[in-house]
C-alpha cells in the first residue's frame, strides 16, 4: 500500500501541499488575529495612560514579532510549490490566480513589513501617535494580505470573472469587470468574514490562556502578587476572553452563513459533511459515525437529530437536503452530457465527486467540537472574575493554557474541511446556482500536478519539508515558552520614561 502511494507523484504533490499548508496555517490565524489586539492595547495605553496596557504591548508585540516571522518563513515554500509541483495547474489558471497573489505580494505584504520595522525601532525615537499608527498599519496590512490570499483560494471554490481561451487553452479573466468579479465573489468576503473572526477566537484564547495562567500564579504568590493579579493581569485577562467570546459568536454566524451558501454551491461537500447518504426531506444531524455511503457496507450513524442536518443547510427543518448517492449519480449523468469534459477526461463514471466520508465528516465535526471547548472556557473565566474577583483556582490557570490550542486547531480542522471537500476538483464548476455561472471553467485536481517533476523528487522534498517545517515548529514552540514564561516586569516608570524604553529582541 505504501510502495504505490510513494511513487505516484498526484498522491505526494498533494501530500506534500497539505502539510506545509497545515503547517503555515497554524501560525496565520494568530498573526492575523494577534496583530489588531496589539494594536488596540497600544491604543488603550495612549487614551488611559494605565500601564498595564503598555506592558501588554510588549509582553503580546514580543509574541506576535515570533509568530509573524515564523509565518513568512513557512509560508514560502507555499508559492514555490504552485509553478513547481503544480505547474499545470499554474499554465492553466495563471491569469486569473496570479492576480491577488501578485497583489498581496506587491503591496499587503510589503506594506506590513514596512511598518513592522518602523514600530519595532519606533520606540523612543517616533511621537506616541505615529508609533501606535504603525502598529495599525501592520494589522491593516497583515488582514488586506488574507483577503487577497483568501480571494485566490475563493476564486477555486467558486470561479466568476472568467473564461476558456480555445486558442490557449488557458483560463483567463474577461478584463477588468472579470477582476471586479473576483474581487466581489461572495465566497470571498464569506470566506474572509469567517476566517477573520475566528482568527480572533485564536488571538483571544493566546491573550486570555496566558493571561489567566499569570493572573493565578501572581495570585497566589503573596501579596506582592496579588497586586499584579489585580492590575495588571485581570484587566488583560478580560481583555482577552471579551475578544475570544466575540470571536466565537462571529464564527459561529458567518459558519452558519458559510454552510448555507455551500449547500447550494457544493451539495456534495455538505452531504458528505454530514454523511447523508440519501437524499431527504428533515436531514438528520449525527454526532457521531463512520464509513462511506458509497460503499457496500454504508455508513455507520451514532446518535442522530432529527431535522437538524436540514435546519443548518436551509434553515428550514423540513427542507429536502440531497444525499452522496443521488449526487454521485446526477454528477455522473451530467459530466457525461459535457463535451469538454469528457473530451479531457472521459468517462465520468470513473470518478467519485464526492469527497471522502470520513475525512469530511470529522474534520468537520472537530473543528465545531474543539473550537467550542475554548469558549467554555471563556464563560467560566468570565464568571468567576465577576464583580471585581481575582480568582487563584489553580485548575482555572491549567484550563487557560490547554484552552490555548483548541482554536488553533479548529481552525486547522476546518481548513483541512475546506480543501478536502473540494476534491475531486481543484477548480471547482460553477454552473450558476449563486447566479453567475462560469460554464466550462474548471479543473480537476489530478489534471494540475506538474508532469515533469519525478515522485521520487516529490517524495524527497517531502520529507525534507517535513523535517524541516517540524525543526521550525519546535523553534516558534521554544521562543513563544521561552518569552511567555519571562512575564511582565512589575518595574514601575512614568508613561514618557515607559514610551522611551526600548523592545528586547
Amino acid at each position: 500500500m505504501f510502495m504505490p502511494t510513494a511513487l505516484d507523484a498526484l498522491e505526494i504533490a498533494r501530500w506534500q501541499f497539505g502539510i506545509t499548508t497545515v503547517y503555515h496555517f497554524v501560525l496565520v490565524p494568530l498573526t492575523i488575529g494577534l496583530s489588531p489586539m496589539v494594536a488596540l492595547m497600544e491604543t488603550l495605553w495612549l487614551k488611559t495612560q494605565k500601564e498595564h496596557w503598555l506592558k501588554a504591548t510588549r509582553f503580546f508585540g514580543k509574541l506576535f514579532l515570533i509568530n509573524m516571522a515564523l509565518g513568512v518563513a513557512t509560508g514560502i515554500v507555499q508559492e514555490f510549490q504552485f509553478g513547481m509541483n503544480w505547474s499545470q495547474y499554474s499554465l492553466m489558471v495563471g491569469d486569473i490566480f496570479g492576480a491577488p497573489l501578485a497583489i498581496e505580494a506587491l503591496l499587503a505584504f510589503f506594506m506590513e513589513s514596512t511598518f513592522i520595522g518602523l514600530w519595532i525601532f519606533g520606540w523612543g525615537k517616533l511621537s506616541k501617535r505615529t508609533h501606535a499608527l504603525m502598529i495599525w498599519l501592520v494589522a491593516i496590512g497583515v488582514n488586506f494580505s488574507a483577503l487577497w490570499i483568501l480571494g485566490a483560494n475563493s476564486w477555486m471554490q467558486h470561479p466568476v470573472g472568467a473564461e476558456l481561451n480555445p486558442a490557449t487553452g488557458r483560463f483567463e479573466l474577461t478584463g477588468t469587470h472579470g477582476f471586479l468579479d473576483v474581487v466581489a465573489n461572495p465566497k470571498l468576503w464569506i470566506t474572509f468574514t469567517h476566517v477573520l473572526f475566528s482568527s480572533w477566537m485564536v488571538a483571544g484564547a493566546f491573550i486570555a490562556g496566558l493571561a489567566v495562567w499569570w493572573m493565578v500564579r501572581a495570585q497566589r504568590a503573596g501579596e506582592a502578587g496579588e497586586v499584579q493579579a489585580r492590575e495588571i493581569w485581570r484587566p488583560i485577562s478580560k481583555f482577552g476572553l471579551v475578544v475570544l467570546l466575540i470571536g466565537s459568536i462571529g464564527t459561529v454566524i458567518t459558519g452558519d452563513l458559510q454552510g448555507v451558501y455551500l449547500t447550494k454551491e457544493q451539495p456534495g461537500k455538505m452531504a458528505a459533511a454530514e454523511a447523508l447518504c440519501e437524499t431527504q426531506a428533515q436531514a438528520p444531524f449525527t454526532v457521531a459515525g463512520w464509513g462511506d455511503c458509497l460503499s457496500e457496507d454504508g455508513f455507520t450513524h451514532i446518535i442522530q437529530i432529527p431535522g437538524m442536518f436540514s435546519l443548518l443547510a436551509t434553515h428550514d427543518m423540513n427542507a429536502e437536503v440531497t444525499g452522496v448517492k443521488n449526487f454521485q449519480e446526477e454528477s455522473v449523468k451530467m459530466w457525461n452530457q459535457n463535451e469538454t469534459f469528457v473530451k479531457q477526461y472521459g468517462d465520468a463514471s470513473q470518478y467519485q465527486f464526492t469527497p471522502n466520508n470520513n475525512v469530511t465528516f470529522w474534520t468537520f465535526r472537530l473543528m465545531i467540537y474543539v473550537g467550542m471547548l475554548s469558549a467554555i472556557f471563556a464563560l467560566i473565566a468570565l464568571w468567576l472574575m465577576r464583580k471585581g474577583r481575582v480568582p487563584n483556582q489553580k485548575w482555572l490557570g491549567t484550563i487557560g493554557l490547554l484552552a490555548i490550542p483548541t482554536p488553533f486547531l479548529g481552525a486547522s480542522f476546518g481548513w483541512i474541511f475546506t480543501e478536502m471537500g473540494r476534491q475531486p476538483w481543484i477548480v471547482v464548476p460553477n454552473f450558476g446556482t449563486g447566479g453567475d455561472p462560469v460554464g466550462d471553467v474548471f479543473m480537476m485536481t489530478q489534471a494540475g500536478v506538474s508532469g515533469s517533476v519525478s515522485a521520487g523528487a516529490m517524495l524527497t522534498t517531502l520529507i525534507i519539508f517535513t523535517l524541516l517545517y517540524a525543526a521550525l515548529g519546535v523553534v516558534w514552540f521554544w521562543l513563544i515558552r521561552r518569552y511567555a514564561l519571562e512575564g511582565i516586569s512589575t518595574t514601575k516608570h512614568s508613561t514618557e520614561e515607559s514610551h522611551e524604553l526600548s523592545f528586547s529582541y
